[in-house]
């Protein structure tokens, strides 16, 4: 059997992600070399780099797009970044893995997905939460029909704590920030897709965050193809942790995941019966699906596979979250041909 081609990185955005992807492609992940990292704060290229050994580093993402030893960027940037950096990427013959989400215009999602076809190169979208053994094992279990025909979804996704109002203004809102994950995640675990959305929503964790102009309590109900129903309930802040559950119910059962804890005790006395809190934040709960995602699309190129979350991924999500904004506003059932 020949040796696997080592595939050579640049990573762009050296922010929370951006050193997430960066430690697990130079640390983590075999049969890569990650040599150059960029930011627009050249001393955090810097320090990422010095911390990960990685040789180069600069403010300018075109010195690692125009470097020919480079095989594959992480885009791991602001999110008005993304698209432009994609067809810039593609242009230079790079394969790209792209954080969530690729735009919040459609317009500018399709001219990057344009340009990735028409170079020929692999474009794979940071939806992690898909490599999460959890979610991949309720996956695995309605594809081999253990549920029967799924009838219901539900989807509990609640943060720790709010971001801070400042990230709320450039976010995008709630739904293109938050919910786009468990958008994702409907998807992925139905094998269908939605045709319909209704939202629901209110600012109950924090007054600053309606005065920016987004809510942080949502519940969303979705309509799929397949005739099955789901929902999505949000919060921006759940007391105990990190709120990550999913249950599918179908014709022939059930199957359901909960929260991850930092162990598995139960005490229990004459008080009553506790056990661990919730994992406290996504670096966390979702560690190994960070690294998981990146080591199969470097498998998809070393293979010369398609990415297991490919660019049309990347959009419909952002097509579902604008018709849940438009169904909030309207407060009416928004059918995602509305918006697409």
């Amino acid at each position: 059997m020949s040796e696997k081609k080592m595939i050579t990185f640049g990573v762009i955005g050296a922010g929370r992600i951006g050193k997430i992807h960066a430690e697990n492609l130079a640390t983590r992940i075999p049969g890569v070399q990650v040599i150059s990292i960029a930011d627009i704060t050249l001393e955090a290229a810097q320090e990422t780099a010095a911390h990960l050994r990685v040789p180069t580093s600069t403010a300018d993402y075109h010195d690692i797009l125009a470097d020919p030893n480079i095989d594959a960027v992480a885009i791991c940037s602001s999110t008005d970044t993304h698209a432009q950096i994609i067809i810039e990427a593609a242009e230079a013959g790079k394969h790209i893995f792209c954080e969530k989400p690729i735009d919040h215009d459609l317009a500018k999602i399709d001219a990057a997905l344009a340009a990735v076809e028409k170079a020929g190169v692999k474009l794979q979208i940071g939806f992690n939460r898909r490599f999460d053994p959890n979610f991949r094992k309720v996956r695995e279990m309605i594809a081999a029909n253990k549920v029967g025909t799924p009838h219901i979804l539900r989807i509990t996704s609640r943060d720790p704590a709010p971001p801070p109002v400042e990230y709320i203004k450039v976010s995008g809102g709630i739904f293109l920030d938050m919910t786009i994950h468990d958008f994702d995640m409907a998807r992925y675990l139905m094998g269908s897709e939605v045709t319909e959305i209704y939202a629901a929503g209110g600012v109950m964790v924090d007054p600053a965050i309606g005065e920016a102009g987004d809510i942080d309590t949502a519940i969303i109900t979705l309509r799929f193809e397949n005739s099955a129903i789901g929902t999505i309930d949000n919060s921006r802040k759940a007391v105990y942790g990190y709120d990550q559950r999913v249950e599918v119910f179908g014709s022939g059962g059930m199957v359901a995941t909960g929260n991850n804890t930092p162990d598995s005790h139960v005490y229990s006395n004459a008080d009553g019966v506790q056990s661990a809190q919730p994992l406290y934040f996504f670096l966390e709960r979702y560690a190994e699906s960070f690294t998981q995602e990146m080591c199969e699309f470097v498998e998809s190129i070393q293979n010369d596979t398609a990415p297991p979350v490919i660019g049309m991924d990347g959009r419909i999500p952002v097509v579902m979250g604008m018709a849940a904004l438009k169904s909030y506003q309207e407060n009416r059932p928004v059918k995602l041909v509305e918006v697409a």
